[in-house]
């Protein structure tokens, strides 16, 4: 979900969704109006992405410049990362209306391409577009990445994980390894820091920006909330964060599920 930057104007709210088309599921982005506690002025903002039970994608945010970013997961096929002309696994630009901005890379609505499973974006004080991603699962879990995303670049799903390198590649800032997982989540930008939540690392976790392609990782809450999910620093300062733990993949705590509310300035 995302407000319209200027929402106390227009009062549009941003869903994205998955359902099923002609037996097979997609996602779309939808625009309405939300008035008295209602929705109306349904709007299809963009349509026919891929969807799957898993590697779904779903995060969406206005960036600075006001237009609409989208994270798409591979649909469970690695090679649609690799197509630019498929709107799975990849991170879309588009304007509010769904129209494609005219310096977006591809003439389509791809900014980035080469993604296996995107969950979360968020922009420096600088203006730069960090995003967290899942990486392998099954057995051989690990390799989560946090990336810095820049126009046009292809990070390298399914051809490259963790640390490796090739040409024309771009290789994450930071990533967890073949031995750790966070299954990072929502991400949010807080005193030069990327505040990132854990869902299988069940974790909340601060990357510090040290140079300009640097990260300093640390976790805090370990198991304490379990599957840690959406996060967002809101306007009065404080961090928002919810637990994902009765989605059937996690260990079920009292009174779960949960948001939470923490003063960022513990996390030192």
């Amino acid at each position: 979900m995302a407000l319209h930057p200027r929402f106390s104007e227009n009062r549009w709210i941003y869903l994205y969704f998955t359902t099923r088309a002609k037996d097979k599921l997609i996602n779309r982005v939808v625009r309405y109006s939300l008035n008295n506690d209602g929705l109306s002025q349904k709007k299809i903002i963009i349509d026919n992405i891929p969807g799957a039970a898993n590697h779904n994608g779903g995060r969406i945010s206005f960036g600075p410049e006001g237009y609409l970013y989208i994270t798409t997961g591979d649909a469970g096929n690695a090679s649609l990362a690799q197509d630019i002309n498929s709107l799975a696994g990849k991170i879309l630009r588009i304007k509010d209306d769904g129209s494609i901005p005219s310096d977006n890379p591809f003439n389509n609505a791809v900014y980035s391409y080469g993604h296996r499973n995107p969950q979360g974006l968020a922009w420096d004080r600088k203006g730069r577009l960090w995003a967290t991603e899942h990486g392998r699962s099954g057995f051989l879990s690990g390799l989560d990445e946090l990336n810095l995303i820049e126009k046009g670049k292809n990070y390298g799903w399914p051809i490259i994980q963790g640390n490796e390198k090739k040409k024309g590649m771009v290789t994450p800032v930071a990533q967890s390894g073949p031995d750790e997982t966070w299954a990072p989540a929502g991400i949010a930008f807080w005193d030069n820091s990327l505040i990132f939540g854990g869902l299988r690392g069940e974790s909340l976790y601060r990357a510090i920006i040290t140079d300009k392609t640097k990260v300093s990782l640390k976790a805090y809450f370990r198991q304490k909330f379990g599957r840690i999910r959406a996060i967002i620093l809101a306007p009065d300062g404080y961090l928002y964060f919810t637990t994902s733990n009765t989605d059937g993949r996690g260990i079920t705590r009292p009174n779960d599920d949960k948001l939470i509310r923490i003063n960022p300035k513990i996390l030192n």
